[in-house]
């Protein structure tokens, strides 16, 4: 039922451009508008572009944009069907140069990430804990804790902090509280600890220029003092990070893209009829069947948010075993190897690809962690 569905939009599609084609008055001239090549017919033969008179009405241009959209949308279903159905089919039939029939894969991987993205944000909500924290009465005894900080101080004569917490404390007039104490509780970065970020530049600017802090872990201590002094102790600082690190994940799996297709090319480097672009290929038509997978799984986890069948439960957990499976299949069709030749790749594939996305995770939380 699904195919015949799609040819139907393939028909239309096709009936329309040649509706279209047919009432479109061709230019007399036959210098190419776009390059200026000499046409023979109606379409050009270096460029492509028609040779059509370049002042339409309303009517021709409405036309133009309905072909647009069905032919795009109808190349679209063709593809997808044939992703879900045939694993590695599509790319193979690709890079062999069969081409019309099939949605380029930048084209439709930017349209099915869009689409995911749009999706996962819409659905996704994150609430990390109380913003606000009600101080709770410090129940120890105020001369206890002076005698404590006073043998911290004994250890650091020069730490002014603890001076304040003491004299905070011998204060009887003010209500001890443990958010109030926790302010000018001291924060360990290697085998130091500082209590705020006057204090981290104090000490740094009295050691020797030999002993200082580089300037990368310098300048992760000041973006840890001044989230803590912009959120305080409520959990903010964790939301804004974990939505900043969320929103750049269409670009950190974009920027994967490239080095998925290495890892699959050092893979198959005795296989001198694949050239990267093919590997590139695969790794586009693979992300795409990825996003459309997940998708699949928000949707299951709508209907059982809607119905409560846990059978969509069961659904949404036998996607995480039909991803590898695909993945596998997806490589023996694609690149025509023995059965145990593609397992070892594939887990080779995994092993590789696990560490390449741990690796991008690192990079970028550190990106969103001085953006929040």
């Amino acid at each position: 039922m699904m195919p015949a569905a799609f040819g139907e939009v393939r028909y239309l599609s096709l009936l329309l451009r040649k509706f279209y084609v047919s009432h479109q008055s061709e230019r007399k001239e036959k210098n190419c508008l776009n390059c200026g090549t000499e046409v023979h017919g109606r379409f050009c033969h270096v460029c492509g572009q028609e040779n059509v008179l370049t002042h339409q009405g309303f009517l021709p241009m409405a036309k133009h944009f309905i072909y647009d959209v069905l032919h795009f949308d109808g190349k679209f279903f063709h593809t997808l069907l044939y992703i879900f159905t045939k694993p590695g089919f599509v790319a193979r039939q690709y890079v062999q140069g069969k081409r019309m029939s099939y949605l380029d894969p930048i084209r439709m991987y930017l349209f099915t990430s869009a689409v995911f993205f749009l999706v996962f944000f819409s659905v996704k909500t994150f609430s990390v804990g109380n913003n606000t924290h009600t101080p709770k009465p410090y129940t120890n005894d105020r001369r206890d804790l002076i005698e404590k900080y006073e043998k911290r101080l004994q250890k650091n004569p020069d730490d002014s902090e603890y001076r304040n917490r003491i004299a905070y404390l011998r204060d009887t007039s003010r209500r001890v509280d443990l958010d109030s104490l926790r302010e000018l509780e001291p924060v360990g970065f290697g085998n130091r600890r500082y209590t705020s970020l006057e204090n981290y530049d104090s000490v740094q600017s009295a050691l020797p220029q030999a002993q200082r802090d580089g300037w990368f872990y310098k300048r992760f201590v000041h973006q840890f003092f001044t989230s803590k002094e912009k959120y305080g102790e409520s959990d903010e600082a964790l939301k804004v990070f974990l939505e900043t690190f969320l929103h750049k994940l269409p670009y950190l799996l974009f920027v994967s893209l490239p080095f998925f297709a290495g890892i699959l090319k050092l893979l198959y480097i005795r296989r001198k009829t694949f050239f990267y672009s093919d590997h590139a290929v695969f790794t586009l038509y693979h992300y795409i069947f990825s996003f459309m997978l997940m998708l699949v799984g928000f949707a299951f986890n709508a209907l059982q948010d809607a119905t409560g069948w846990s059978v969509f439960n069961f659904l949404t957990g036998l996607l995480f075993l039909v991803w590898p499976v695909y993945l596998f299949i997806e490589m023996r069709r694609f690149y025509n190897q023995s059965f145990r030749k593609t397992f070892v790749k594939f887990m080779i594939l995994n092993g590789l690809g696990f560490v390449l996305i741990m690796l991008l995770f690192l990079i970028f939380a550190l990106f969103s962690f001085f953006q929040s």
